[in-house]
């Protein structure tokens, strides 16, 4: 018996596809992959600035009381004796409340209460410190005993 011997072909193995799918791939995985943060994306945490545990409860505003003899009260603390006309004490208290309600996004809002027999210039005396903190909402109130 003749056993006939079958030639081998030679398998080309073809390109063409296979490069087409290595691109599809490259693609995808470009596609899907996250990109890397850049360091101008990174987060910075800048001195003093701490996420606070408890909320911070700022009155909606600051009430002033002039009395006839020239005392000065924020909210019934003393803040100004009869006798100088500079109120340190009244300005620095204003301008932290100021800070503060500029760190909340709130309008710093002050309401006078003027006593009939007090003086003009003490009036104006609390008016610069106000403006000297920055305060532009200033009302008056219309009776010095009205509640809030």
């Amino acid at each position: 018996m003749k056993l006939i011997r079958k030639e081998l072909q030679c398998v080309e193995m073809q390109m063409g596809p296979m490069i087409d799918m290595v691109f599809l791939l490259l693609v995808f995985f470009m596609v899907s992959a996250k990109p890397v943060k850049q360091e101008s994306d990174l987060g910075i945490g800048l001195p003093g600035t701490v996420a606070q545990e408890e909320v911070l409860d700022i009155p909606d505003e600051q009430r002033i009381s002039i009395f006839s003899d020239g005392k000065v009260e924020l909210n019934e603390m003393e803040m100004g004796e009869a006798g100088g006309r500079d109120l340190p004490v009244l300005k620095k208290t204003l301008i932290r409340y100021k800070e503060s309600c500029d760190a909340n996004r709130e309008e710093a809002l002050v309401t006078l209460a003027v006593d009939d027999g007090a003086w003009h210039q003490r009036v104006v005396d609390v008016l610069n410190a106000v403006a000297q903190a920055g305060i532009s909402g200033v009302s008056f109130a219309e009776d010095r005993e009205e509640e809030f």
